[in-house]
């Protein structure tokens, strides 16, 4: 049985510029063309929940918009602004899983089925996003859980903003057939009416509707569709993209540190975590990024470029300790810490290794992380683990 998310940004443009300016966090926020200067030229892009209150949605003219509300914030989209941050929110959610599938910039599906042995069962996980992603960007997201991507798509929508809601295994019909029909996807207004005539109105109606009429009015194809929906059935997987332009890992302390052993202890077990997730995807990386919030809320970055792959723990943690001697004053508690690495390209094939050879031993760190690799696949992460590491286990909350 798979366990999947559904990880759904809350008003995320409006949200994001809410954060940006407190002053207006109350207000009608609408994120789109200007009312006034383009003369009610242009369509809604984004807007708050407090907008929502008068009627407003995505794709309103906003002409409409400023009918409804001419005293909402009108706001011009700041897509950069936006496309960075879904990047760092992004870089959160492959935190717990490397199956995610990003289906816009605010929103993404994640297969968890592998990571609930590291961080608990699907809630757990759904928990441990909310609260980083509120810890790190100060935003709110709404997460569903579920055995298939359908259902988990519909659990995250029914408590928005700031919801949670999980289906359990066993459990989809008595979740599903209570809710109007309109949650089916393919339901639209169209269809609606039609299901409406023939006396549908619930999920569960349409799941006990005899095949064989609801194809005579909807066609085959839609029709087997929608039952199998009602049923809560999905086999569809999360399909991860090919291009990846980072593979990141930080941590969240559950106290701030003063600790400075503690802390490149932590970079060092981050850093391993990174160089395994690189050689799965069979990649090499150039860039080392380092991440660092200080207390309470000075979030600084260093990266360093190089002009040799890297794929090993030995290779990036040294670029990534000096980094973190660069960006840490020393004299304030931590309370995040991340290290990345980007330039991204595939990794070249391993040279044979000589047997007495000198310059064939900078390969041995590769030959060993791979080995390394290949008992934690069989046996387990942890199995093995770095001297330095043991007993001093990463204190997070992720």
């Amino acid at each position: 049985m798979r366990t999947i998310l559904h990880a759904d940004m809350d008003a995320f443009f409006a949200a994001v510029e809410a954060r940006e300016d407190p002053s207006i966090a109350d207000r009608p926020i609408v994120v789109g063309a200007d009312p006034r200067g383009g003369r009610g030229r242009g369509v809604v892009a984004a807007c708050n929940y407090e907008a929502r209150k008068y009627g407003i949605h995505s794709a309103m003219p906003i002409s409409e918009a400023y009918r409804r509300c001419p005293d909402a914030v009108y706001l011009r989209p700041r897509m950069k602004l936006y496309a960075e941050v879904s990047e760092r929110i992004m870089a959160i959610l492959e935190g717990y899983t490397e199956l995610v599938e990003k289906l816009s910039i605010d929103e993404a599906f994640l297969d968890v089925t592998a990571s609930t042995r590291l961080f608990g069962d699907g809630e757990s996980i759904a928990r441990l996003i909310k609260a980083a992603v509120w810890e790190q960007e100060r935003l709110t997201v709404s997460v569903g859980v579920a055995p298939n991507k359908f259902l988990a798509k519909l659990a995250s929508d029914l408590e928005k903003p700031d919801g949670l809601v999980v289906v359990e295994p066993g459990k989809e019909r008595e979740f599903l057939h209570p809710l109007p029909v309109e949650r089916l996807w393919g339901v639209g207004p169209k269809t609606s009416g039609q299901l409406h005539g023939l006396g549908i109105h619930t999920i569960g109606d349409i799941a006990e509707f005899p095949l064989d009429r609801l194809v005579r009015h909807l066609g085959h194809a839609h029709a087997s569709h929608l039952i199998q929906l009602a049923n809560g059935e999905d086999e569809r997987p999360v399909e991860v993209g090919q291009e990846r332009k980072q593979i990141s890992r930080e941590t969240t302390f559950l106290t701030d540190t003063d600790d400075r052993d503690y802390l490149q202890r932590t970079l060092l077990a981050l850093t391993e975590e990174v160089a395994a997730r690189l050689r799965r995807r069979g990649m090499a990386a150039r860039t080392v990024t380092l991440k660092l919030r200080l207390a309470p809320f000075d979030t600084l970055t260093r990266r360093k470029t190089v002009d040799t792959d890297l794929t090993t723990t030995e290779a990036i943690y040294p670029i990534a300790l000096k980094l973190l001697e660069a960006a840490d004053p020393g004299d304030r508690s931590v309370r995040l810490i991340g290290v990345g690495v980007s330039g991204l390209h595939e990794r070249a094939p391993e040279p044979q290794l000589g047997l007495f050879d000198e310059k064939d031993k900078g390969d041995n760190a590769s030959r060993v992380a791979d080995v390394m690799d290949e008992v934690s696949d069989k046996f387990g992460r942890g199995t093995l683990k770095r001297g330095k590491l043991i007993d001093g286990g990463t204190d997070d909350e992720e």
